[in-house]
């Protein structure tokens, strides 16, 4: 009895010509899958490298801005200052003229009364009668 191989070549005999479109296929779609997986961790790593620079520059932000606050506080508190002290030498000559009025004041007082009382002998006088 001869054989013939042909009859006896089944699946687990080998792969057929047919069967490399398919091998193709499947080797295709996983460089697909790897290169998207490489895009992922690609995208991913830019990411957080924009957040990092967003986190430091917010950072940097609020430094200058915390720094130019402080600025002008400064001045506005030396201003403040200023008045204040500006106010307080105008009350303090007030005051001073103040009591300067004062104390002239009741000399000037000892003066209108002897000016009022040499007035009313002068009006009297023009007057006529005494």
């Amino acid at each position: 009895m001869i054989f013939s191989l042909k009859p006896f070549v089944g699946s687990s005999a080998g792969a057929g010509s047919g069967e490399f479109h398919v091998y193709r296929h499947i080797r295709r779609r996983e460089y697909v899958r790897q290169d998207y997986l490489d895009r992922q961790a690609e995208k991913e790593i830019k990411d957080q490298e924009f957040q990092e620079s967003l986190a430091k520059n917010r950072e940097r932000g609020l430094q200058r801005t915390a720094r130019k606050r402080a600025k002008r506080a400064k001045l506005k508190a030396k201003k403040a200052a200023d008045r204040l002290a500006k106010k307080s030498k105008k009350a303090g000559e007030q005051c001073e003229e103040k009591v300067g009025e004062e104390l002239g004041e009741s000399d000037e007082e000892e003066e209108t009364v002897a000016d009022d009382a040499e007035e009313a002998e002068e009006v009297s006088f023009v007057m006529g009668g005494r």
